[in-house]
Order: structure tokens, then C-alpha cells, then sequence
């Protein structure tokens, strides 16, 4: 049964009142913060945390590393104060990247509005925590059949220009997934799919939240972006610091109005460190809340008319450690492993389908879930659509393609396995059709295309490797202690140099303070440090990262897998004629070598390479043909890349070994900068694809 709006009411009045007492209780600890604050004290928070906090802001990549240098070098520091100074400098110097940064994640927060009575009410604000889920307060939705009334809207809010931006809606589907917490005061929903199926949080981007600790200390500004008062989607930006720190809670004061209900609290770095639910009214000794005007508030006042002191959040980490204690069924467990690594959510969980019996969860306080099974929801996949039972070998194109003489071949890259080449030929074209459509092009036929398949005969030989640990898995371990056992199980021992030079590349400082002062070790061992650094600067999380770099290891390394490969290529490959092959990720790597291997009647005219690892030295060193080199017999090369996809790291290819070749720059959607049909659907690269293609003979 669904909560009425009197109870509804009675909920939100409930949260301020807790918070209130919260904020009483705190006081003497809220004074001795606001005491050392007005002596002078930046950050009065304890010396551990001032560590881990300024550890983290290195790894992550929250300031620059020349700045820190000639800070902290400036002057003999201790490390208490080195720590504090790095923090201070954080929230000093701000890059020019927190504004992008900041557009980006404020994309992720959508205003919900309520259906009622043939009206639609702006009602609260939530934020995307998932390609799938969504985050507010339980009390902007306490149960499963109030959220069924309710829709998200992204874009709510004026364009650069001060024009009404075109705002998109998404269904609530509880039925998939929802949990629901009062006392912490959060809600977890599933949103639908799309009609034409991409996730919201492949449109929209989504937070990746975090566990760990360090996010946040004492005297530390925060932003909030939000839906006040149902308004279009507004910022409070860097207006004043956290106070109070509580096992679950945190109290700030920064304006915000009753709509920003479900906000997103961030950082200076903006990662989300708590979830925005209540302010804190003031009140008399009689513990009345009291009006801006100082007299007693009552109802029918309005919240707008309450004296607000300050506001509570809940904090993002104790939010994360409920949800792992929640008893759910493998589909909805893997839909918060979704969340990432980071969220830790990933640990023990199953990738089977859910049983066809109905499910129950365990009776959780205060915790809503569906009684009856929602459909399996399916583990993520990177790339195309996953076909376990589709065909496994290559596709040739029909032989009328182009003429019969020219030949279009695309080259996957890694994870790849049990995908049905079909479907990805299908994709990639698409990708490729978007990119002919905005250069006024017409559009090519799936079936016109070669697609050598790889996939699957690779990730058998990889997972072969894995002798040490098992097969590893996101269910498993963290991406870093993962990268350990890559490290250790490198054929050449290479693996932790590709993940250091990637880092360095990114701009990882190599002899600053992050080096010579004990910051930024981390505390799972010393890949953790390069992989956060490549993470944070990039659409990519650690995981992908880690897992790319040791496929590419194992075949740079292992001659067996490189043959392997090659020879799976080999085998769905025109013989003669033009060729123009279009290489992707791991797939650039392998179409180089396949260049030293093709036939003499086989010509490359055209070679497209996008998302590539080329400019690392510890991958093109490694090649058949060694170093950076112009890639043989081939006539034009177009190099495309993302400054955002950490695989491309070592892009643009600036050594002039490379020879000639184009390189283009370009800007891949959020959360999908690797992604070869955001690469493809450019007009530059499918303009270079489809002018060569047409050329005549």
C-alpha cells in the first residue's frame, strides 16, 4: 500500500527533526570545529585523516603535480602540515577542468516528479549511481508503489544560453529493482531502458561511488547540484564547509532549499561523499521550530518560511555498507555490482541467473523489495550485446561488396568472448552509418563488411594464464589487487611497466612529493596508485584498465597467444585486392603484426586505428616489426583517438619514426570514450573510410 501524502509529509518533517537532534547533540564538537576554524586552523580534522584525505586527492588526480611541487617544496614542512597544505591547495587552485567536470557530473542528477491527479508535481531531486540505478531520499520515495508514480527528468535546465534545455524523461521500474532505507534516509531505484535500449547512464553518464575513506575532511568546501523547490536543475557551488562529521551523517551549510531532497553532496574532485536529505531548523528553548522571523513556525508555514541553520547528509560510504548487507537475489545483486569497484559491491556476488521460483528477500528494517521475481537481469557486458550461443568463427563479406575489389575489414579488440560476430559486425556498422550521416554520406550494408572474430579463442588462452589466483573476476577482487597477480603472472614481466608508463604518460608525478613523501602508496600494494591516477583522468574505471593492459601483455609476451590470434584473423580475410582495415583497442595492436603478415596480392590502401595503445614504448617496442615504425606497404593511415580513453594514452603519435599519418581528435560520450562506435560514428574517420571505399580504380 502506498504512503499517503499526509504520511508522506510526516516522513520529511521526521527526517529535519532527526537532523536537528543530531545537530544538538553534536554542538560541542560543532564549536571546537568552528573555534579552531577562527584561529586559523584550515582543516580541524585529526592527522590520520588529513593523511588520507591528501593521499587521496593525489591519487585521484585532484591537483596538479608542478603545483604541488613548488608548494610544498617552497618551505620546510613536516608531513602533518605538508598533508594540510595539499588539501588547502586543492580547494585553492582550481584547474580549469572543474567546470567541464563539474557540467559533467551535474548531467547525472534528474529532477522526479510525482503523477497525481491527471498533474505532474515536481517532487524531489536523484542522481545516477549506475548505467541503471538511481539514488534520492527514502522519503522522496518511501516505497515501491509511490515511485511507480513518479518519472526522472534529465536536462531540466537552461542551456549555456539561458534557453530551456530539451528535457528527457525515464520511467521509474521499481519492479526491478528498489531498496529503500528510513533511518539513512535513501533510496535505491532501477530505471527503464530507452525504447532503442541504451541505459540512462550510457546518455547521461553516472557517479561512480566509493567505499573508501578519505573523500572528505573537516573545513572542505562542497558543491551541490539539485532541483530546489522543483526549479529547474541549479548549483550551490563551493558556499561553505563541512562541520561535522557523524558515524552516518555530515552537517554543512550550503544553501539549499527543500527540492534539493536526493541531491548529490560533491567534492572539490566531484565525487559524491554524501547524499543531500534534510536541513537543520533552528529552535527555541522550548525545542520549537522557528520562523526566519523568530516566532514559533507552524503549520501551513511552509518549509520556506523556516530559519535553517544548516544541512544534513548521509554519508555515501555508510549508505554503500548497508546495501552490501542486503540479502537479494543474483540479478539484482548484479545490477548494484553495476556500481563499479570502487562502490565495493562487487565482492561474493554471483553472475547466475535468478531461479525461476519466487524470490524473497530476508526481512531488512526499514528496507523495501519486490516480493515477486522480476526477469534476470543480465550481467554487464562491455561492448556490443553478449550472444553466448552465436556463431564463434569470423564473417566474410559477399563478394559484391565494393566491386568485388575493395574489401572493409574491421578488427575487434578484447572481451570479446562468446559475443556473436554477427551482432557486433551489425554494431560497428551502425557506429560507422552514424558517423556517414553527419558527413551527408549514405550508409554502408552490414553484410558488405569482414569481421575476423578472435574473442572467445583469446579469453580461453587468457583465463589459462591465470594459474596463481583462478580465473579473476569483478566477484572476486579489486581491480588492484587483480593487477597484482597480472604483474606476477606477465610472461616478460612487462605488465607493470605498461601500467606505469600509461600513468606517467597521464601525468602520474614521478619524483614530486607523491614519491619522496609517502603519499599516494595507497594501501593494496603499489599498482593501485598508477591505476587511480589513469582512472581518474579518463571515462575508464581501474578494472577495465587493468584487464586491457594485461591482454595486451599476454599477447605482446606469450608467442603461443600471439600466433593464436593471428591465425584466428587469418582466417576470414580477403586474399586479394584493396584493403582498408579498421582496428579498434587491442585489435590495433594485432593489425599491425597482421600488416608483416597479409598476402603480397592483399594492397593496403587505408588504415584506420582508434582507441590505441600504439604510443606506449612498452607495446610498439614489442611488436613484430619493432618500435614505432610506418606500418608496411599501407598507403594512408588515420590514427583516431580520445583524450578521455585511457587506452589511447600515448596519443597523438608524435614520434616521427611513425612516419605519415592523420591524426584526429575527437570527443566520445560520457562513459563511453573506448567505445568504437562512439570512435566510428564521427564524420572525420567515416569520411576518411567511405572516400577510400568509393575511389575509383
Amino acid at each position: 500500500m502506498s504512503v499517503t501524502d499526509r504520511s508522506h509529509k510526516e516522513l520529511l518533517q521526521q527526517a529535519a527533526a532527526e537532523a536537528a537532534r543530531r545537530y544538538e547533540d553534536s554542538t560541542a564538537e560543532r564549536e571546537r570545529v568552528e573555534g579552531r576554524l577562527a584561529a586559523g586552523v584550515r582543516f580541524p580534522d585529526s592527522p590520520d585523516a588529513l593523511a588520507v584525505r591528501a593521499d587521496r586527492i593525489l591519487d585521484r588526480g585532484g591537483l596538479s603535480p608542478s603545483a604541488v611541487v613548488a608548494d610544498i617544496h617552497r618551505e620546510a614542512m613536516d608531513l602533518p602540515d605538508a598533508n594540510e597544505r595539499i588539501i588547502d591547495l586543492s580547494n585553492e587552485l582550481q584547474a580549469w577542468s572543474f567546470l567541464p567536470r563539474g557540467v559533467r557530473a551535474g548531467a547525472t542528477v534528474a529532477r522526479i516528479t510525482l503523477r497525481r491527479d491527471g498533474r505532474e508535481l515536481p517532487h524531489g531531486t536523484g542522481f545516477l549511481v549506475s548505467p541503471r540505478l538511481l539514488m534520492t531520499n527514502h522519503h522522496v520515495l518511501p516505497d515501491e508503489s509511490f515511485a511507480r508514480a513518479c518519472f526522472a527528468e534529465f536536462n531540466a535546465q537552461v542551456t549555456a544560453d539561458n534557453l530551456p534545455d530539451t528535457v528527457v524523461r525515464m520511467e521509474l521500474d521499481p519492479q526491478t529493482f528498489f531498496a529503500a532505507d528510513r533511518r539513512l534516509d535513501f533510496a535505491l531505484v532501477a530505471l527503464a531502458p530507452t525504447a532503442d535500449g541504451p541505459a540512462p547512464g550510457e546518455i547521461f553518464g553516472w557517479n561512480r561511488l566509493s567505499v573508501q575513506i578519505g573523500k572528505l575532511v573537516l573545513g572542505e568546501k562542497v558543491n551541490i547540484i539539485g532541483h530546489p523547490s522543483g526549479r529547474l536543475k541549479e548549483i550551490a557551488l563551493r558556499d561553505n564547509a563541512v562541520l561535522v562529521r557523524l558515524d552516518d551523517f555530515v552537517h554543512y551549510r550550503t544553501d539549499t532549499e527543500p527540492g534539493n531532497s536526493g541531491s548529490p553532496v560533491f567534492n572539490d574532485q566531484w565525487e559524491v561523499v554524501a547524499l543531500h536529505h534534510s536541513g537543520v531548523p533552528k529552535k527555541d528553548d522550548q525545542g520549537r521550530v522557528l520562523r526566519k522571523d523568530g516566532r514559533p513556525w507552524q503549520q501551513g508555514d511552509g518549509d520556506d518560511a523556516i530559519e535553517w541553520v544548516a544541512n544534513e547528509g548521509v554519508r555515501i560510504s555508510s549508505i554503500l555498507k548497508h546495501l552490501a548487507g542486503l540479502d537479494l537475489d543474483p540479478g539484482r545483486r548484479a545490477l548494484l555490482a553495476e556500481m563499479g569497484p570502487d562502490a565495493g559491491l562487487d565482492q561474493a556476488m554471483t553472475t547466475a541467473p535468478a531461479p525461476s521460483a519466487p524470490l524473497r528477500t530476508a526481512a531488512v528494517p526499514g528496507v523495501t523489495t519486490p516480493s515477486a521475481p522480476a526477469a534476470p537481469v543480465p550481467v554487464p557486458t562491455t561492448g556490443s550485446e553478449a550472444a553466448p550461443r552465436g556463431p564463434q568463427a569470423g564473417l566474410p563479406a559477399r563478394g559484391t561488396a565494393f566491386g568485388g575489389r575493395r574489401h572493409l575489414v574491421f578488427l575487434h579488440g578484447r572481451d570479446q568472448q562468446g559475443k556473436n560476430p554477427e551482432v557486433l559486425r551489425r554494431s560497428w556498422t551502425a557506429g560507422l552509418n552514424h558517423g556517414l550521416t553527419l558527413a551527408s554520406l549514405p550508409p554502408l550494408d552490414p553484410e558488405d563488411v569482414w569481421f575476423p572474430f578472435y574473442g572467445t579463442r583469446l579469453h580461453g588462452l587468457v583465463s589459462g594464464r591465470e594459474s596463481t589466483a583462478g580465473t579473476i573476476g569483478l566477484d572476486q577482487v579489486s581491480a588492484a589487487a587483480a593487477a597484482e597477480v597480472f604483474a606476477a603472472e606477465s610472461p616478460t614481466g612487462s605488465y607493470e611497466r605498461l601500467l606505469y608508463e600509461a600513468a606517467a604518460r597521464a601525468g602520474m608525478p614521478q619524483n614530486g612529493p607523491a614519491a619522496t613523501e609517502g603519499f599516494g602508496a595507497g594501501l593494496v600494494g603499489a599498482l593501485h596508485r598508477p591505476l587511480s591516477w589513469l582512472a581518474a583522468r579518463s571515462d575508464l574505471d581501474e578494472w577495465t584498465i587493468a584487464t586491457f593492459l594485461r591482454d595486451v601483455d599476454l599477447y605482446l609476451g606469450d608467442s603461443a597467444v600471439r600466433q593464436a590470434v593471428l591465425d584466428s584473423v587469418m582466417e576470414t580475410m580477403p586474399t586479394s585486392g584493396e584493403l582498408v582495415l579498421v582496428t579498434h583497442s587491442l585489435g590495433t595492436v594485432v593489425g599491425m603484426d597482421l600488416l608483416t603478415r597479409i598476402p603480397d596480392g592483399l594492397d593496403p590502401v587505408l588504415l584506420v586505428t582508434a582507441g590505441s595503445p600504439l604510443g606506449l614504448d612498452g607495446v610498439n617496442d614489442r611488436l613484430l616489426a619493432r618500435g614505432p615504425h610506418q606500418p608496411p606497404r599501407v598507403r594512408n593511415w588515420v590514427n583516431v583517438w580520445c583524450p578521455t580513453d585511457a587506452v589511447a594514452i600515448g596519443c597523438p603519435l608524435e614520434d616521427e619514426r611513425w612516419g605519415k599519418l592523420s591524426q584526429l581528435a575527437v570527443s566520445n560520450g560520457r562513459d563511453r570514450a573506448h567505445k568504437i562506435e562512439e570512435y566510428l560514428g564521427h564524420p572525420g574517420p567515416a569520411r576518411e573510410i567511405r572516400s577510400v571505399l568509393h575511389q575509383q580504380a
